[in-house]
């Protein structure tokens, strides 16, 4: 096995665990992979917060 060989599995496997995490991290959320040149260059990781227990809590209460 090359050493370069190596070393682009060494940069993937890091990449596959970043995205890993990101997803692992979320409750409610996107996360978004972005590919240049069949490379990803980029992981964005978007979080949703859900208030649907406040509302039991306060009938009819708003913002």
């Amino acid at each position: 096995m090359s050493i370069k060989l190596k070393s682009k599995n060494i940069v993937n496997d890091a990449i596959v665990k970043d995205i890993a995490q990101a997803v692992d991290s979320l409750e409610y959320g996107t996360v978004t992979v972005k590919v240049h040149d069949k490379k990803i260059i980029q992981v964005e990781v978007a979080e949703r917060k859900r208030f649907e227990d406040v509302w039991r809590i306060e009938e009819g209460g708003g913002i």
